[in-house]
């Protein structure tokens, strides 16, 4: 070690044993949840600087990826303007500016304007421009953006910590002012009543649990606001939305499992919230929207994959079916327009939209692609015959079509730009399917730039999730060119607990199944390798959040396995989170891992694979955790302490440990600064595959 080089920071360890069903475990690294404590933030000081030294060899390569992203990125462009009422609504960017800029202007027919990128548009009126409210501040970002009804007013919120809590704010869009209500530590979404004059927001409690639902009438101050709803189940979580109609507002709590709906007349912003059908039943999921005299209604009852109908306005407990339940497709959900529905649904592990007409025939929109992914874009005109889809694949860059009902036809309106020589036909897409432990077929998606063989010499990054029933699928990234353009082969592993292969995925790898998460993952590289997609030592996994856990499991699953593992936020100290109600959105977890509070049969299953119980002496491969001080979703405290252990107790493995002082759970807010931060975490990977 050079003496420019900082020490290998050592965490000091001291006695704090946690007793539970009586069992007594040390956790010598529990001072580390203090993010107040000097020594704390000296701590993550230090590791950060020994992270830098550790990888000061990559500086040039890291300014060749962030070159590499810049170079390929658009960075004066728009989005595909979408029509409400009376005005085309779009986002852009500028070249050199940080953050993005909303806007619209005046709506003539119903072609979408032809906007380019450079280009001044006529009569455009700026929204909210995130690099002028983001001005003297390291971070930003935008919770709430919501237009009035009639156009003229706008909610927004913002937030310059990363911690989630928003201060709402509102503009008179006629006169461009801002109005003096100024409403802090709100939480995301909201809803404007019909004529304006209402806006209802949401506020969390201690554990970060969005709880309440509040009205505030604009131009009146803060503590005249009533409490419209409050949330006391702490499994529980609430927010409010309106509808597309714009004639109904929904006040909805949910659990991990269970799903209750209140609806009001956004007409009568100050009347009495009325409960949907029975009300809660424990273990029924259900999501409503409005069309006409009837509510539309997606629902688990007695259907796995759930079963779409309605009920009539007048009585919501009259349910009739119109698209039963089906074992090989998940209805994911139902969007109300004036004289159709769009369903979203998976079969097969792909995403798949089909539109429901009147009659009840449903029509599945058809792409050529082997594997893709498409869902519905923003489509806020309830009148509209033009329904707006997002599209994407491993290989085809975020796409925006319009799809024609009437004609039956698609549009592609903008296809994301990748600039320089980037050419698709030069990278090529696969599916592969892994045989579990037990079995059972994990689909993988594959994608490696053009003349890449299955040969066994190829590196390979491998993705994975697994959690909440959120599924991976297939995307395009500009980032990833840089590791594809130097022959690393990306592969998702589509493993169970997420949601790709219906419900029952994600019920095998939940509770007490959770651990086919990690063996399906661990199984899936293996396969890799055995078919030649991966040479066998040269698998780098990657994953974040929840899938952090997962990659903290596989290390202490199959160390041996992995050249690498990148643990994004990750989610390794899970069984002391679990344990902690007074942790942030702890108690809204036990549905989905359990509560080993009450159960000794999940605690000794959580402390069987939770990442920091089971570090150990064995040689690790070398691991990257990236975390955030001011994470809310996943604490600071995680992977700091996970390092910590790992390092103290196998003082040989390779261990780094990098915090963003000035984020949250999303990493940091610039898309310049969060470009420089993907290219440290692609130049390490590289590193890891012998491609530095």
């Amino acid at each position: 070690m050079s003496e420019t080089q900082p020490a290998k920071p050592a965490a000091p360890r001291r006695e704090h044993a946690r007793t539970h069903h009586g069992d007594t475990v040390d956790d010598p690294y529990a001072w580390l949840k203090n993010p107040e404590d000097p020594e704390t933030l000296d701590y993550l000081r230090a590791e950060n600087a020994y992270a830098e030294s550790r990888t000061a060899h990559l500086a040039d390569l890291r300014t060749s990826i962030f070159g590499e992203i810049k170079g390929r990125t658009q960075e004066t462009d728009l989005s595909v303007p979408v029509r409400k009422r009376g005005w085309w609504y779009y986002g852009r960017t500028e070249e050199g500016k940080q953050y993005g800029i909303q806007c619209r202007v005046k709506a003539a027919g119903d072609t979408p304007p032809q906007v380019e990128a450079g280009v001044a548009v006529e009569g455009e009126e700026i929204l909210v421009d995130g690099n002028e409210l983001a001005e003297g501040h390291d971070f930003f970002s935008l919770g709430t953006c919501d237009v009035s009804p009639d156009g003229n007013l706008l909610a927004y919120a913002v937030n310059y910590s990363g911690d989630e809590r928003f201060t709402l704010r509102f503009k008179d869009l006629r006169t461009g002012d801002d109005f003096p209500d100024d409403i802090p530590n709100v939480f995301y979404g909201g809803a404007w009543s019909q004529d304006g004059s209402v806006f209802f927001y949401t506020k969390v409690d201690d554990a970060w649990r969005p709880h309440q639902v509040w009205r505030h009438v604009l131009g009146e101050h803060e503590d005249k606001d009533v409490l419209v709803y409050q949330e006391d189940d702490e499994r529980f979580w609430t927010g409010i939305d309106l509808t597309r109609s714009e004639r109904y507002l929904f006040i909805v709590s949910g659990s991990k499992i269970t799903t209750e709906v209140r609806y009001l007349d956004a007409a009568d912003p100050t009347g009495e919230f009325t409960v949907f059908g029975g009300g809660r039943e424990q273990g029924v999921e259900l999501s409503v929207d409005h069309q006409g005299d009837r509510f539309w209604v997606l629902h688990n009852r007695n259907a796995e994959n759930f079963t779409l109908g309605w009920t009539p306005v007048a009585d919501t407990t009259q349910f009739h079916e119109v698209i039963a339940h089906d074992e090989a497709v998940r209805l994911e959900s139902a969007d109300a327009f004036e004289d159709h529905v769009v369903v979203s649904m998976r079969r097969a592990g792909l995403s798949r939209v089909g539109i429901l007409d009147a009659d009840g025939n449903l029509t599945e929109i058809a792409f050529d692609e082997p594997i893709y992914a498409v869902g519905l874009g923003e489509n806020p005109d309830y009148e509209s015959r033009q329904i707006r889809l997002g599209y994407t694949s491993l290989v085809t860059p975020s796409s925006v079509y319009d799809y024609d009902i009437d004609g039956a036809e698609l549009h592609l309106r903008k296809q994301t730009p990748v600039l320089g020589d980037f050419d698709p036909a030069d990278y090529v897409q696969y599916r592969e399917w892994a045989t579990a432990q037990d079995g059972t077929k994990v689909p993988i998606s594959i994608v490696a730039k053009a003349g890449v063989t299955a040969d066994g010499t190829a590196p390979c990054l491998l993705y994975g999730y697994g959690s909440y029933e959120h599924s991976i699928d297939p995307y395009f990234s500009i980032p990833r060119l840089s590791l594809l353009d130097r022959g690393v082969v990306f592969a998702i592993a589509h493993v169970r607990g997420g949601g790709e292969m219906g419900r029952q995925w994600y019920e095998q790898g939940k509770l007490l199944h959770k651990k086919h998460t990690f063996t399906d993952f661990v199984d899936c590289a293996n396969h890799l390798a055995e078919v030649g997609w991966a040479a066998p030592d040269r698998i780098v996994a990657r994953g974040g959040s929840a899938g952090g856990l997962l990659m903290g499991a596989v290390a202490n699953l199959a160390p041996e396995r992995f050249a690498g593992i990148l643990a994004d936020v990750p989610f390794v100290d899970a069984l002391n989170t679990i344990l902690d109600p007074t942790m942030p959105l702890t108690v809204i977890e036990w549905e989905e891992w359990g509560n080993p509070l009450e159960s000794p049969e999940v605690y000794e299953y959580m402390k069987s694979y939770s990442p920091y119980e089971n570090v150990t002496g064995a040689t690790y491969p070398a691991i990257l955790a990236v975390t955030s001080l001011n994470d809310t979703r996943v604490g600071f405290h995680e992977p700091a302490k996970w390092i910590a252990k790992l390092r103290h107790e196998s003082p040989s493995s390779d261990v780094l440990l990098k915090t963003e002082m000035e984020a949250g759970h999303g990493g940091r807010s610039g898309r310049y600064d969060a470009w420089e931060e993907e290219a440290f975490n692609l130049a390490w990977i590289l590193d890891r595959l012998g491609k530095a």
